[in-house]
């Protein structure tokens, strides 16, 4: 097909304003999917996806549309999610498109997330055409949300085109407009092949696919390819594009948007952001690829069996083929055994990879609490960065502990603007300053830590405000804080996988909460068995788990007082010299419901 007949565009919006139910009325207007196998979002193939309502993964998807005038249209529709933990695959989506669609809810109106991905999308450099979706809703103000996407894109009202998704009202014109403004792809078929990964993922008896766009060149069955970042080197066995399955075909070419099979077994052979070229005729030098992700949120996972550690590292190699964000590496704990030190780019992201984990791998988990990246600038100016509690320093040879900031927008009607802020200052945030952008929308910036933010700062958000507030963020690099790292100590033995980074001002109420949960949970020993909370050689909170006692005085029926004396002071030596060479077994479950208190909800 000619290059000046192929569209590439993706949709973004922030999440739940109607992508993927856009996406099914694309499908079934050109005919790509037939209508007795159409099913609502059928783009969100994971079952995850379908459960909780939300895309994970973006998804390619090739369609051909003949408008009135006769020729076909070959529409490459790239559809993104739309939670801010997810914000990577959008950008890397991008890079793959000349055009975006920009949805907004007309319910809902501009949130933050819509500001964010807009922003993202003029930085590439793409097309934006804005619509508004949902207008057949009656609490729809179609006028009112045309005005607000109008400001934020600096453009007039009458270019926002209406839609309704649900209904398909609209969106055949939509179709039109995309194929009217979003230029056509650029690129030589004639010159040496250029293609960026910007997806992949991994098939059990056929290897890496990787989900390429070509810019130059052409690619077809048999060739000899290199990937240039990594040096690899193989043969493609198959060369196709989504429609939505994988459908094999002769070739792909400039502009053009697919996969292809090379047999490759070693996942880390294939790196999403890679350039692929030709072997016997490579390119000169590669495409840009993609600012690599920088995970904020830690935490360790480990099998609950031990023997199960070689599955695991297994199913993280083939998870972080298809999730480029995702990063691990090897540690242990004296509590836990062998495990991985895995980082997320948020809550929401560490939450998707544990139940992937479990479902797609079969696996039983045990993932701690988690933390975030800090900067710690010792005394001698050298400066090195944590990820977890265990690795602090002594803090004799620390001058300063600086935490990940973000900054964060946050989008409220005005009626919630005071608990709100409310939230920010609780969770020791700076108030930066306030826009109303309409009247019934204020934009409030503000810089908080990531910190407070990983525990449950999206849910508070959304409970104060009854569900109103949206939240974007980006971060902004470390600010010093006053922290330091509490210990949690059962009969004097420190237990590393229960250590956290907090702020000194909340150092003995994080540390009573946890305390008195392992009291709760650990069994009796045969001996008093301290727990204690410190900060260094201080003792902040502290609970005993009392000893079980055998009734010693069962058999005397009576008799000389002095004998119950002398069986009772032989069972309190008994018990002092257990507690000497006693050891506290804790069960896995007191581990996994203490891990979890940092999730939890602080008291108010």
């Amino acid at each position: 097909m000619k290059r000046e007949r192929i569209r590439n565009f993706c949709i973004i919006a922030h999440i739940d304003h109607g992508k993927s139910t856009l996406a099914d009325r694309f499908l079934e207007i050109t005919e790509t999917v037939p209508r007795q196998k159409m099913a609502d979002q059928y783009l969100d193939r994971m079952e995850l996806e379908r459960e909780r309502g939300i895309t994970i993964k973006a998804q390619a998807v090739r369609m051909e549309w003949a408008p009135e005038e006769g020729e076909p249209y070959r529409l490459n529709l790239i559809d993104t999610p739309g939670h801010v933990d997810f914000s990577y695959e959008v950008s890397r989506s991008l890079a793959a498109c000349e055009g975006a669609v920009l949805l907004v809810d007309a319910a809902q109106g501009v949130e933050a997330q819509t500001v964010g991905n807009a922003y993202l999308a003029v930085e590439a450099g793409l097309t934006l055409i804005p619509v508004v979706n949902k207008i057949d809703l009656p609490a729809a103000d179609v006028e009112g949300t045309a005005m607000e996407l109008a400001d934020l894109l600096g453009i007039d009202p009458s270019e926002v085109l209406g839609v309704s998704a649900k209904t398909g009202e609209g969106v055949e014109e939509l179709l039109q407009r995309i194929v009217r403004e979003v230029p056509p792809p650029g690129g030589d078929p004639g010159l040496p092949l250029r293609a960026l990964v910007f997806d992949s993922s991994y098939d059990t008896y056929r290897g890496v696919v990787a989900f390429i766009r070509v810019v130059e060149g052409r690619v077809s069955q048999g060739d000899r390819v290199l990937f240039m970042a990594s040096g690899t080197r193989a043969e493609v066995d198959e060369v196709g594009y989504f429609s939505p399955d994988m459908t094999s075909c002769r070739e792909l070419e400039a502009g053009d948007v697919g996969y292809i099979i090379t047999g490759v077994k070693d996942v880390s052979r294939i790196k999403v952001g890679d350039t692929v070229t030709g072997h016997e005729r490579p390119a000169p030098e590669p495409l840009p690829g993609y600012r690599e992700p920088k995970p904020m949120v830690f935490a360790g996972i480990y099998p609950v069996d031990s023997d199960d550690f070689q599955e695991l590292e297994d199913a993280l190699q083939k998870l972080k083929l298809n999730d480029a964000s995702l990063t691990f590496v090897r540690e242990n704990s004296k509590a836990l055994g062998f495990g991985f030190r895995c980082g997320f780019l948020g809550l929401l992201h560490m939450e998707i990879v544990q139940e992937r984990l479990e479902r797609e791998y079969g696996l039983d988990l045990v993932i701690t609490a988690p933390n975030v990246v800090y900067e710690v600038v010792k005394r001698n100016g050298e400066v090195i960065h944590i990820q977890s509690p265990s690795d602090l320093p002594d803090m004799a040879v620390v001058r300063e502990i600086r935490e990940p900031y973000v900054q964060a927008t946050i989008l409220v009607p005005p009626d919630y603007v005071g608990p709100v802020l409310e939230l920010v200052k609780e969770r020791r945030g700076i108030y930066q300053d306030m826009t109303y952008l309409s009247g019934r929308r204020v934009e409030l910036r503000c810089r908080l830590p990531l910190a407070e933010m990983v525990v449950d700062f999206y849910d508070q958000l959304k409970s104060r405000s009854r569900g109103y507030a949206s939240l974007d963020y980006e971060h902004l690099g470390f600010l010093p804080g006053d922290l330091v790292r509490l210990d949690i100590l059962i009969h004097g033995e420190p237990v590393d996988a229960l250590s956290s980074i907090v702020e000194r001002g909340r150092a003995h109420e994080y540390g009573k909460r946890v305390v008195v949960r392992l009291r709760e949970l650990i069994p009796r020993q045969l001996f008093d068995v301290p727990v204690q909370a410190a900060v260094g050689s201080r003792v902040v909170a502290r609970e005993t788990i009392k000893a079980r006692r055998k009734d010693v005085l069962a058999k005397c029926y009576g008799g000389d007082v002095t004998r119950k004396k002398k069986l009772l002071e032989k069972q309190k030596e008994g018990k002092k010299r257990m507690k000497m060479v006693g050891k506290v077994e804790i069960p896995q479950e007191a581990f996994i419901s203490a891990l979890r208190m940092g999730r939890e909800e602080r008291p108010r």
